[in-house]
């Protein structure tokens, strides 16, 4: 069950426009219209028992002012301790982000962002069945402070894995005029049948080389059932923006 944690980790996936990644816990700030923002990128959790992982491409498109549209491809490996390691092309994403408030309106932007999981295509790792997660996400901007996060619930059932929910909340600032550094606390309720709830902290930050081109990563270690969902979690990218 030490899944709990990087399953978390690649559910949600730093500026204002920049948020979400590398953060566990999302925000509410759509891709602006008609331009993309794409992550070439990797995360990973860490137990006693192996370690395990994925690497891909996440990418978000403008579509209309406020909408996002999102696909994320995601080649997944699983290397515990003492078995052979399996990889594959895991569970590809389909979702959409609608900002339906605004700060300048309202105090706060506030988002849904439902994400279709598709069945894996790989026999031997990922999940073989259909899962949505609907969350919402809220943020608010503070000058050089970013303060954004929410949750949902998710409907995952199947014969080994069960419906969950998940909640965080992030804190960033920009401490230099290219680079960004937060800090977040997760938690998720158990998505195995007779697994365990994670709750872990992230620390992050972002990093622009350009207009163009982004440095991203954060680590952080699990502080509940650390031995069944992981001891910690990690995600780099680099995020191609035009």
């Amino acid at each position: 069950m030490r899944r709990a944690l990087i399953a978390l980790a690649l559910l949600l996936l730093a500026g204002p426009a920049l948020a979400g990644p590398p953060y566990v816990t999302d925000d509410p700030e759509p891709t602006d219209y008609r331009h993309f923002e794409i992550y070439a990128f990797g995360s990973g959790s860490v137990s006693r028992d192996g370690h395990d992982g994925e690497g891909g491409i996440d990418f978000n498109y403008g579509g209309a002012p406020d909408l996002q549209l999102t696909a994320v491809l995601p080649f997944v490996y699983d290397s515990p301790d003492g078995a052979a390691a399996v990889a594959g092309v895991g569970n590809i994403e389909l979702a959409a982000k609608y900002k339906f408030l605004h700060q300048a309106d309202t105090g706060w932007d506030v988002s849904v962002f439902p994400r279709l999981f598709l069945p894996s295509l790989s026999s031997r790792i990922g999940d073989r069945h259909f899962s949505i997660l609907l969350p919402v996400w809220i943020g608010r901007d503070l000058g050089k402070w970013s303060t954004f996060g929410g949750g949902g619930c998710a409907w995952n059932e199947s014969r080994e894995s069960q419906n969950y929910c998940l909640a965080g909340w992030a804190l960033t600032r920009e401490i230099a005029p290219h680079l960004t550094v937060g800090a977040e606390l997760y938690h998720q309720t158990a998505a195995d049948r007779g697994g365990k709830a994670a709750t872990g902290v992230g620390f992050g930050a972002t990093y622009d080389l350009n207009e163009h081109y982004h440095l991203m990563a954060s680590a952080g270690p699990g502080l509940q059932n650390r031995a069944e969902t992981g001891d910690m979690a990690w995600y780099a990218a680099v995020l191609m923006t035009f």
